[in-house]
């Protein structure tokens, strides 16, 4: 048992309780960041992967002190010098060269929520609200982007994907036009496992993909059609998410394209447009879900001013790293996004959105894997990598620096494991992987699982897309083998039903919401622990094997990886 170094205000914190209390002010603490290294506090860590200090990474992270862990502010500034300063108390090095930090560049982008959208129908015309009936933004980093009558066009889900012979922009020309369209697969909605891949969300269900494929082909504006099912989350979560300061890597940074207007309508927007236009959207959307659909123009134009402040910023993942003392030049990585949703100006009481699951857990992961690889009797023979990144509420933004720019070259990334939202539910019979059947890094899972007696199985919400929604996604992508894992949902207290229903109430009451807070009182953590154990086994195989674990033959992923490491495909 030892001291951990800490800074004396964050020993303050330490003192109090999760919210609240006499705590020092957010200033003093932004304004010595450098003091993290030069004090004792009073909480003795341990060697091993322990409920405790796990607990108490959670509580700093997620202390109202911090705000949210918005990024650009100076909640970001206490959050990384936390995690800096656990990762020196380990032993870590800076793993960005000399630095600990690799800076991500940003555009931060507010939009005026007095923004109205106006639909016209002949006469009518059908003026939607921010906020309470559509959330828009731009990311090209105008401060006025202006649609002027621009024609409505129903694509169905927004999809162009030839080896599935579908093309929802088939026979028209959008250039200049506002696209709408609906959320996740053709599949979906229908329940028709012969459509892409039926109720699991494939990558062409995420939005992230509809807008940038509505920017290819032209598009002036996007708009998806909210539906909670087809969502996974409600429309409360789409305003929290897309209200406020927005962040982009400058388009210098980022090739995809970009559309000028994107956002979100709820389903009684879209209802009563269709109406007024002279349809069903029920009618379309069953059309939509079939084979051979064609693009509906709505006879109907859209118009709007959005006037945005943007501002130059950067935000910064935190990098540590433990080299390897046989083969330094080869990694695995663990990573989790630190950021989280900050603070919610004008909103009436609590509107500091703490993201305690979401993701304190995942970085309080990593810090307590790194703690057991650092104090193990041997230093592992490959690299390993501790990535704690920045913006994956704003679309995987710090991993997607990181891919562009690694520290280790990716063709030496032997694998990464990702922790995103570890769920405080107690121990379970299984451990979910997060889009399994994917890579060769499930077989070495399973043996692990096995000493546990537990087994793998896939997330129970398919629809939702999870796997497209972490920052695994830009490795895999990339081709680096990733292991996405997630709590168990069959509890050993309660069985599959406590499980969906802890899940459930998660996400109606506190995903993306004030409500993600640390409850000591009410958290079951031998669970998580379990969690963490597994992952540093399958890190333990890796770090200290010869292995080059792949992609399942038929992953889309594949050949990214074949193409980086050419021998070592054909030596398979």
């Amino acid at each position: 048992m030892r001291k951990t170094a800490l800074s004396i205000a964050l020993l303050a914190l330490c003192a109090c309780t999760p919210r609240g209390g006499d705590a020092p002010s957010a200033d003093a603490v932004a304004d010595t960041p450098d003091a993290a290294a030069e004090a004792t506090a009073t909480h003795a860590f341990d060697d091993a992967i322990v409920e405790a200090d796990f607990a108490e990474h959670v509580r700093m992270l997620a202390y109202d002190e911090f705000a949210g862990r918005g990024p650009g502010t100076a909640g970001e500034e206490k959050t990384i010098e936390y995690i800096k300063a656990q990762f020196a108390r380990i032993g870590l090095q800076p793993g960005n060269g000399g630095d600990w930090f690799q800076t991500v560049p940003m555009v931060e982008t507010t939009a005026d929520e007095s923004t109205t959208l106006e639909l016209k129908v002949g006469d009518a015309t059908q003026s939607l609200k921010f906020g309470s009936d559509m959330v828009v933004g731009t990311r090209t980093g105008q401060p006025l982007v202006s649609i002027k009558d621009s024609d409505l066009v129903f694509v169905g889900y927004g999809v162009d994907a030839p080896e599935q012979q579908w093309n929802d922009y088939a026979g028209i020309d959008v250039k200049g036009k506002t696209v709408v369209m609906l959320v996740n697969d053709p599949g979906f909605h229908a329940g028709d496992a012969r459509l892409f891949d039926g109720k699991r969300m494939t990558y062409y269900g995420r939005w992230t993909y509809k807008f940038e494929e509505a920017a290819r082909k032209g598009a002036a504006a996007a708009l998806i059609i909210h539906d909670t099912e087809g969502a996974s989350y409600g429309w409360e979560v789409v305003k929290n998410s897309w209200s406020g300061p927005q962040y982009d890597l400058p388009a210098k940074d980022d090739p995809e394209p970009r559309v000028p207007v994107q956002g979100w309508i709820t389903g009684d927007a879209a209802s009563a447009l269709f109406k007024a236009a002279g349809q069903d959207l029920a009618k379309l959307r069953a059309a939509a879900s079939k084979r051979g659909f064609k693009p509906v123009p709505l006879g109907a134009t859209a118009s709007l001013e959005l006037k945005s402040s943007t501002i130059e910023k950067s935000s910064r993942n935190v990098i540590g790293l433990l080299p390897g003392s046989e083969k330094p030049d080869e990694a695995i990585a663990y990573m989790a996004h630190w950021d989280h949703l900050g603070t919610h100006e004008g909103e009436s009481g609590d509107n500091i959105y703490n993201g305690a699951v979401d993701n304190a857990t995942g970085v309080a992961g990593i810090i307590e894997i790194a703690e057991a690889f650092r104090k193990a009797k041997t230093p592992p023979k490959r690299s390993i990598l501790f990535l704690a990144v920045t913006l994956e509420e704003s679309g995987l933004l710090g991993s997607k620096y990181y891919v562009a720019h690694p520290v280790i070259p990716l063709d030496k990334t032997v694998g990464v494991l990702n922790l995103d939202a570890l769920a405080p539910i107690g121990k379970a019979h299984d451990i979910t992987v997060v889009g399994s059947g994917s890579s060769e890094l499930e077989d070495l899972l399973k043996p692990v699982l096995a000493q546990q007696k537990r087994k793998i199985v896939g997330e129970t919400n398919t629809a939702a897309g999870y796997y497209f929604r972490s920052d695994h996604f830009n490795f895999a992508k990339a081709g680096v083998p990733a292991l996405y894992i997630d709590t168990g949902s069959d509890l050993l207290e309660g069985g599959q039903a406590a499980g969906d229903a802890a899940s459930k109430d998660f996400n109606d009451n506190r995903y993306h919401k004030p409500g993600d807070q640390f409850d000591a009182a009410t958290w079951k953590l031998d669970g998580i622990v379990q969690d963490l154990q597994a992952a540093y086994s399958v890190g333990d195989v890796l770090a200290n094997g010869g292995q080059w674990p792949n992609w399942y033959k038929g992953n889309p992923f594949k050949a990214a990886r074949d193409a980086m490491r050419p021998a070592a495909s054909a030596a398979k």
